[in-house]
């Protein structure tokens, strides 16, 4: 059912990137496997995605060393941190983790940029935006963000490479257009002020609910769960 689930999945963004001109190829899925099992994770693998999601760094311990010790059609696994990073775990997060997508303070970078520099490793980020401003999310908010990244783009052990969003719960995807679009909109006015020293190319904003009309606000990456585990 997984597998069958991807082919859908890929399908619906190849039709979307078709009405909207844009590759297919170049949209990352991020299967988000909170709760998944090994054998699970497995299938999701086998089918042709390598970018795994986590929330919690603790569960991604259990799951970590044996799977990262594979390789599925001769590529390797990429772990994205999808979840809210709590200060004390960043170190095994550094660890883990190719790309933390939620970095919503500026300590927490700063927290993430000591923790690498001891591991001697770069780390990749996305800096969250709670384009909602609802409380009960995490996220820089939208006055902040732009007079944070000129510090955080500057930490010689972090590298910068995109923004992360969650849309509001809505009855009607479309909904959630206006805060896909607000960060793309966030993301092209900070490339363009060259407030960081190199371009954002990542926009990660979609999930199950609502990825087509994240793709057709520019989205790259997607954090998909329930579309691949048929929940």
């Amino acid at each position: 059912m997984i597998k069958e689930n991807i082919s859908l999945v890929k399908k619906r963004i190849a039709i979307v990137c078709a009405k909207n001109n844009r590759r297919a190829e170049l949209i990352t899925i991020v299967a988000v496997t909170k709760g998944r099992t090994a054998e699970q994770i497995q299938s999701v693998l086998e089918s042709g995605i390598a970018d795994i999601g986590e929330n919690r760094v603790q569960e991604t311990l259990l799951k970590y060393a044996d799977l990262t010790a594979k390789t599925y059609n001769s590529t390797p696994i990429k772990w994205h941190m999808v979840g809210h990073l709590q200060t004390n775990k960043v170190k095994p997060a550094v660890e883990m983790f190719d790309l933390i997508h939620s970095v919503d303070s500026l300590s927490l970078a700063k927290a993430i940029d000591r923790c690498s520099a001891q591991l001697n490793k770069i780390q990749d980020i996305l800096l969250q935006v709670n384009t909602s401003a609802e409380a009960t999310k995490s996220g820089f908010s939208t006055q902040e963000i732009i007079k944070v990244i000129p510090e955080i783009s500057g930490l010689k052990n972090i590298n910068l490479k995109g923004l992360m969003t969650i849309a509001p719960v809505v009855a009607d995807p479309r909904e959630a257009r206006p805060y896909f679009r607000f960060l793309r909109e966030l993301r092209d006015k900070i490339n363009a002020l060259r407030i960081t020293h190199y371009t954002l190319h990542i926009l990660s904003m979609g999930m199950s609910d609502d990825f087509e009309v994240a793709i057709e606000e520019g989205s790259n990456m997607l954090r998909l769960g329930r579309s691949i585990f048929n929940d």
